[in-house]
């Protein structure tokens, strides 16, 4: 794909448009005098400029974006000295930690070819991801507790078209994969707003039951999965839009289907088995399994890229523990589009899912008070990393345990209970 690729013409304006809309009014809820930083593949353009604009009317400070691309990334596996692979943008990443503790909103396009890396060296992406994940730090704890209203959006880039559509022309994949973005993005109706909080409300009436029951652990089962996930101490579960501590509701993920809150990262024991392929920083990991003893992840493997998915669980104490259990019907509309997207954001949309890494203060009760410290005392993981991958399915079944052990059905053959 070039940068004047013709491909954007499949894709219709109008849903284009509403997309745009519905990311600084849904999305983020952009408020007025705020400043917005966006990050986006080069081949995003036109849902940058869409975004940018929709910013401005809502009242936005000043829009800043910073650009990828896929040619000049693999440049630098192609070209670069060794040494390169140890070194990332310490500076730029301060720059957008020190923007966000000025209130600046974030908004993150997705879209990139999942198999970008694919036929590089595995050590070399992992020494690069490791090096970005340290220098990004600062920024992504402002993300990860919620300091500010965040979210993030697709775009249906040709690259990442052809992946998921090898056998059409590369104008028929990018508008299947547009298509596809706008249903399970809400934006292919006469009023997306009103949709996403009729579909908000319901994402916090399961919320709102699950805290209820104050499970003390999850049973998962299914094929290859018998996993308890200890819960932790404190723990608060969280689904659709957010309240931010800036005092912005938001709701970080769209399209989102999920409701999820923070596993005890000292009490997950048992195998479990992923449902869905990973796709993680250019590279497709699959058919992953794991063995947890004592809430860390003991024995690891995977058909394909098992020495990408090694080389992310050495990447610090954190990264072998869970931050985050997620719960979705395998009836939810991404899972019964039957497509398959190699992109967390809607394959997690698609099926339940654990993240390893970093957890979300946000998912505590009073986490907005509680300190790092007090965070890991009632279970909460650290990590430079949160990398979510897809555990449910048509045939897995949850209990919730209470306390006293007695189990409740939460979902049984993937469906809510």
């Amino acid at each position: 794909m070039t940068f004047h690729s013709t491909a954007h013409q499949a894709i219709d304006p109008v849903k284009l448009d509403k997309l745009a809309e519905v990311a600084i009014k849904v999305g983020l809820r952009l408020e007025r005098g705020q400043d917005l930083l966006i990050t986006a593949p080069v081949a995003a353009l036109p849902l940058v400029r869409l975004i940018t604009k929709h910013a401005y009317i809502a009242g936005a400070g000043l829009v800043t974006t910073f650009y990828s691309d896929e040619e000049t990334t693999l440049a630098r596996y192609a070209h670069a000295p060794d040494e390169s692979f140890d070194k990332a943008s310490g500076w730029l990443y301060d720059g957008m930690a020190k923007a966000f503790g000025n209130n600046t909103a974030r908004l993150a396009i997705s879209g990139d070819n999942p198999m970008m890396l694919a036929a590089q060296d595995p050590a070399k992406v992992a020494r690069a991801n490791k090096a970005m994940s340290m220098a990004y730090k600062p920024a992504l704890e402002k993300i990860s507790n919620f300091d500010i209203n965040w979210n993030i959006v697709s775009y249906p880039n040709p690259a990442w078209a052809k992946q998921m559509f090898p056998g059409d022309a590369e104008q028929v994949a990018v508008e299947k994969l547009a298509n596809a973005i706008f249903a399970a993005s809400r934006v292919d109706v006469t009023d997306p707003i009103a949709a996403w909080g009729e579909h908000n409300a319901n994402l916090a009436k399961r919320s709102a039951w699950l805290n209820g029951e104050r499970f003390s652990a999850l049973h998962f089962t299914g094929p290859g999965t018998d996993l308890t996930v200890g819960l932790a101490d404190g723990h608060e579960w969280h689904g659709g839009a957010s309240t931010a501590k800036n005092g912005i509701t938001c709701n970080p993920n769209i399209p989102t289907e999920e409701v999820f809150t923070t596993p005890h990262a000292l009490r997950v024991e048992g195998h479990v088995s992923s449902t869905k392929p990973l796709s993680h920083q250019g590279t497709l990991i699959d058919n992953i399994q794991v063995r947890f003893e004592g809430g860390r992840i003991v024995e690891a493997r995977a058909t394909k890229g098992e020495e990408v998915l090694n080389k992310v669980l050495d990447t610090d104490e954190g990264a072998r523990r869970l931050g985050e259990v997620a719960l979705v019907p395998h009836s939810s509309p991404i899972s019964a589009s039957g497509v398959l997207f190699y992109n967390t954001l809607f394959d997690e949309n698609a099926s339940c899912h654990i993240a390893l890494g970093q957890c979300y203060s946000k998912c505590f009760l009073d986490g907005a008070s509680l300190t790092p410290e007090q965070i890991a005392a009632q279970g909460g993981n650290s990590s430079l990393i949160h990398i979510d991958w897809m555990i449910g399915s048509g045939d897995v079944d949850i209990d919730g345990i209470r306390s006293d052990g007695a189990k409740v059905p939460v979902m049984r053959k993937g469906e809510w209970a």
